[in-house]
């Protein structure tokens, strides 16, 4: 009865309320192609934000006053105009974070990356799946936590996650279809096992929750596994956590410039509607007030509110009790943190 209750319920609505953060999609171009990615991306893709496109971004923070610039990707930096944006960002008064996989601190073109991000004060948020060598590399790719050591101590030899000012967070992501531990308790045991085991330290551990759309979706398909994981994060779903969810305070962007409630919206095509416009474009937003509009939801945005809940900045609230935790889906094989 439980589950037939939980097949019938749909998200709650939700509306927007003062605009945060602007997360930027530069492009689907990276070094590594993960499984689990929710955008797709991989070396062999070439959509990239145009000139034009970045200098509305540019416009937007400027004209809703936004504090906080989220730069995504793929990987952000391989983008021609990254460091330029960051740039020009940060000379605007505002801060700056870079989503990145760690691993693009070792491609060509990259060996000043860290100092670069050092000078601006950009806010690091690097994904490290697990603290584990063999589970990295089953889950990203042989020899992937190898690269991603060497880039966190390029990292803390800049100064990042050593006390300075210079923030550096790392991103984990279950390696299959179950909720993320209590993010508390696991940031505990990276800070002691990376430290321990190679000298490594960092500020905070973000724990995201794998959403059912994309490449994780396909292969949970596969698996036979996808109605299973989705009635895993209904059922896990807490009211108390829908105050918090990212969307009701940030705007995502697409590399063409389109406006989306969030990330996961945005792979899925479920694009920010104003003025009468089934899509907007960035520029097109920029004298339009954000705040109270609708925000468009579907079956993934429980990935967002299950257990101590899921948003880019880490997990919501604190964990659930064990007795009332679902248990997890049997793994499939899929990675984890971008």
């Amino acid at each position: 009865m439980i589950a037939a209750a939980n097949e019938r319920r749909t998200f709650p609505p939700l509306r927007r309320e003062r605009l945060e953060t602007l997360q930027v999609n530069l492009g689907y171009r990276c070094n590594q192609a993960c499984l689990h990615c929710h955008v797709a991306a991989g070396p062999n893709r070439t959509e990239e934000m145009p000139p034009e496109v970045v200098d509305d971004v540019l416009r937007f923070l400027e004209a809703h006053a936004v504090p906080v610039l989220d730069v995504t990707g793929g990987a952000p930096e391989l983008h021609p105009a990254f460091r330029s944006l960051v740039t020009r960002a940060r000379a605007l008064g505002v801060e700056v974070i870079d989503r990145c996989n760690l691993t693009v601190l070792e491609e060509p073109g990259q060996e000043d990356l860290a100092t670069f991000l050092a000078s601006q004060q950009v806010r690091v948020v690097a994904s490290m799946p697990c603290y584990l060598e063999a589970n990295v590399d089953r889950q990203r790719g042989l020899g992937t936590y190898a690269k991603s050591i060497r880039a966190l101590r390029t990292l803390n030899g800049a100064g990042y996650g050593r006390g300075t000012g210079l923030v550096l967070d790392l991103v984990y992501n279950p390696g299959g279809p179950s909720l993320p531990p209590a993010q508390s308790a696991l940031e505990q045991d990276y800070k002691r096992e990376l430290l321990a085991r190679h000298g490594i330290t960092f500020d905070r551990l973000l724990t995201l929750a794998n959403m059912p759309i994309a490449r994780f979706r396909r292969a949970l398909e596969s698996a036979g596994q996808l109605e299973s994981y989705l009635e895993l994060l209904r059922s896990a779903h807490r009211d108390e956590n829908l105050d918090q969810v990212m969307c009701r305070s940030l705007l995502s962007v697409d590399w063409r410039g389109y406006a989306y409630d969030c990330d996961f919206n945005q792979m899925l095509d479920l694009p920010f509607a104003a003025g009468g416009r089934p899509r907007s474009r960035l520029r097109e937003l920029l004298a339009t007030p954000l705040d109270g509009s609708p925000i468009q939801v579907g079956e993934h945005c429980f990935g967002c509110t299950a257990g101590q809940g899921s948003s880019c900045s880490g997990a919501l609230t604190a964990a659930p009790r064990d007795a009332d935790r679902p248990a997890p889906v049997r793994a499939a094989a899929a990675g984890s943190g971008r």
